[in-house]
C-alpha cells in the first residue's frame, strides 16, 4: 500500500445504510474544493448499491469536462487529499479505449474513500455508472456478485491480489450489464 494509514487486507462488511449520507457529505466537500470543474459527483462502486457487501471504502466519481493534473491535484491537496501513486491512477482501459483519470485518497484519519476524477464523456465514467445501476436493478446479479466477492475475500485477502482477480470477473458482469442497458434503454444521461 502506498500510504502507511491504509489497509492491505480486504475486509468486506454488509451494506451500511449510512453510506449514502456519508457520500453526500463527501460530495459537498469535493464540490467546495473543485467548484464548477466538477460537472457531477456520483456515488459509485459497491457502497452505492443497497444490499451489496463491500469494503467500507466509498468510491466517488467526479465527472469533469477535462482533467488537468497540474490544476486538479493541488485543489484537492489543499483540503488534504493525496494523489494515488499506483499505475492504475492515471489511465484505465474501458470499452477497449485508454481513458485518462486521476484517483485521490482521503486525508490521513478521514473517512476511507477513493475519489476518481474522470472526463464526463469517457467510457470509464459510463462504466462506473452502469455497474452501479445494473446491480441496483438486478437482484440476482447483485446477490451473485456479493457472494463472489465474499468468497474471494476469504480466499484472497490481499487487496492487490483481490483486485487483480476481480478484474476479469467484472468484465463478465459488465457484459450482462450492457445487455441490460440495451434492453432497458439505460443511458448515462438518465442516471441520478
Amino acid at each position: 500500500m502506498p500510504f502507511s494509514d491504509e489497509r492491505g487486507q480486504v475486509v468486506l462488511v454488509e451494506y451500511r445504510s449510512q453510506w449514502p449520507e456519508e457520500f453526500e457529505h463527501l460530495a459537498g466537500v469535493l464540490h467546495a474544493a473543485l467548484g464548477d470543474l466538477a460537472l457531477r459527483i456520483d456515488h459509485v462502486g459497491s457502497t452505492s448499491v443497497p444490499g451489496l457487501p463491500s469494503k467500507d471504502c466509498l468510491d466517488v466519481q467526479v465527472r469533469m469536462s477535462s482533467l488537468d493534473e497540474a490544476r486538479d491535484v493541488p485543489l484537492l491537496a489543499a483540503i488534504g487529499f493525496r494523489c494515488r501513486p499506483e499505475p492504475w491512477n492515471r489511465v484505465e482501459v474501458s470499452s477497449g479505449q485508454r481513458c485518462h483519470k486521476l484517483v485521490v485518497a482521503p486525508p490521513v484519519g478521514a473517512r476511507t474513500c477513493n475519489v476518481h476524477l474522470r472526463e464526463s464523456t469517457g467510457p470509464n465514467a459510463r462504466f462506473a455508472l452502469l455497474f452501479r445501476d445494473y446491480l441496483r436493478a438486478d437482484d440476482t446479479a447483485r446477490r451473485a456478485w456479493g457472494d463472489f466477492k465474499q468468497r474471494l475475500a476469504v480466499n484472497v485477502p490481499d487487496l492487490v491480489d483481490f483486485g487483480q482477480i476481480k478484474v476479469p470477473a467484472t468484465q463478465v458482469l459488465m457484459r450482462a450489464a450492457q445487455r441490460w442497458a440495451t434492453q432497458t434503454g439505460w443511458s448515462v444521461e438518465r442516471t441520478a
